[in-house]
C-alpha cells in the first residue's frame, strides 16, 4: 500500500459520556464517508479531561481493555473497514491504571496498544495521580495499513520517544492529545505555547522522516473545584508530511474532521536525500541515557 487516506476527529467534550461517544461515532462515520482508512481520536475522548484535579471518583470513569469502549470500537471498525485509534483511561487492576492508546483494526481486532510513557503532574494537569507510566515501552502498533507509532499527549515533547519510534520501523507518529490555554495568560504567551507545541511535532516529523497526526480536542472546561479558572482547549489538530509540512490545519475553536491522503513513497524519498539515520553517532550519545550531566 502506497498511500493510506488518514483522519483525525477534533470535538468537544462534555460530562455526558454518552453524548461524547455519539460525537465521537459521527466523527468517525464522516471521515469514513470522506475516504478514510485510518481515524485518530484525541486524548480520553469518552469524558472531560478529568485531570485538572486530584478526585478518587474519577477512577469510576476508567475500564478494561478489552471493554465497553473498544468492544463498540471495534464493531465500528469492522464496519466501516477502517482502523481506530482510541484513547481511554484502562484499568489494569485496582488501584493500577494507565492513559492509554489503542488501535482497532479493519477486521475488529485490537492490533496492540500503547501506554502513556510521559506523565506530567502541573497545575491543572495532575495526571500522575491517575497514571501509572506505561510499561510497553516505544514499538510501533502492526496493522492492515502498516507500522504506526502512536504516542500520547506529554510524550509529544520528547523527541526520543519519537526517535524510538522511527527506528522501530513506525511509519507514522500519531499523538491523541488534550492540551489548552490557561484564560489568564496573556495573548502572546498564548501563542507562543501554540507555536512551540505546533513546531515540535513537526519537528518530528522532519528529524524522523515521517508523517505526524496530532488530534487534540477543542472547548471550555472549567475546574469544578475551582481553584483556578479551567482550560480552553486550542484545538488547531493537524496533520503534516515527512518534512514537516502542513497538510491539513484545524481551527482553534471549532470541531472538524480533517482528512488527507498520506504518500508513503515520499518518506522514502525524503529519508534518502535527509539520511539522519545514516549519520547519528551513536558511539557518543551514550549520556543520553543520563538524566542530566552535572
Amino acid at each position: 500500500m502506497t498511500s493510506i487516506n488518514v483522519a483525525l476527529v477534533q470535538h468537544s467534550n462534555s460530562a455526558d459520556i454518552t453524548i461524547n461517544a455519539a460525537k465521537t461515532e459521527q466523527g468517525i462515520r464522516q471521515a469514513s464517508e470522506k475516504g478514510a482508512q485510518l481515524v485518530v481520536l484525541q486524548e480520553l475522548h469518552r469524558s472531560l479531561y478529568f485531570c485538572q484535579t486530584e478526585n478518587v471518583d474519577m477512577f469510576d470513569l476508567a475500564e478494561t481493555i478489552p471493554g465497553p469502549s473498544t468492544e463498540a470500537l471495534a464493531a465500528l471498525a469492522q464496519e466501516l473497514n477502517i482502523v481506530i485509534v482510541s484513547s481511554l483511561f484502562e484499568k489494569r487492576a485496582t488501584g493500577l491504571y494507565h492513559n492509554t492508546a489503542v488501535v482497532l483494526d479493519t477486521d475488529g481486532s485490537i492490533a496492540g496498544k500503547y501506554r502513556k510513557m510521559h506523565i506530567p503532574d502541573d497545575p491543572g494537569f495532575y495526571e500522575k495521580f491517575y497514571f501509572t507510566p506505561g510499561d510497553l515501552g516505544f514499538n510501533p502498533i502492526e496493522t492492515s495499513l502498516g507500522k504506526i507509532g502512536v504516542l500520547v499527549c506529554w510524550d509529544q515533547w520528547f523527541p526520543e520517544a519519537a526517535r524510538l519510534m522511527a527506528m522501530a520501523g513506525a511509519e507514522l507518529l500519531i499523538y491523541p492529545t488534550a492540551i489548552g490555554w490557561d484564560p489568564l495568560d496573556e495573548p502572546d504567551e498564548q501563542q507562543r505555547q501554540l507555536d512551540a507545541w505546533m513546531l515540535v511535532q513537526r519537528a518530528h516529523a522532519v528529524a524522523n522522516g515521517v508523517p505526524v497526526i496530532s488530534c487534540n480536542r477543542v472547548g471550555f472546561e472549567p475546574d469544578p473545584t475551582t481553584p483556578s479558572t479551567g482550560i480552553q482547549f486550542w484545538g488547531n489538530s493537524f496533520i503534516t508530511g515527512p518534512q514537516g509540512e502542513l497538510l491539513a490545519h484545524a481551527s482553534q475553536d471549532k470541531e472538524d474532521v480533517l482528512m488527507v491522503t498520506i504518500d508513503k513513497k515520499r518518506s522514502e524519498s525524503v529519508r534518502r536525500i535527509w539520511p539522519y539515520f545514516r549519520d547519528r553517532r551513536i558511539d557518543h550519545y551514550s549520556d543520553l541515557s543520563k538524566i542530566y550531566r552535572d
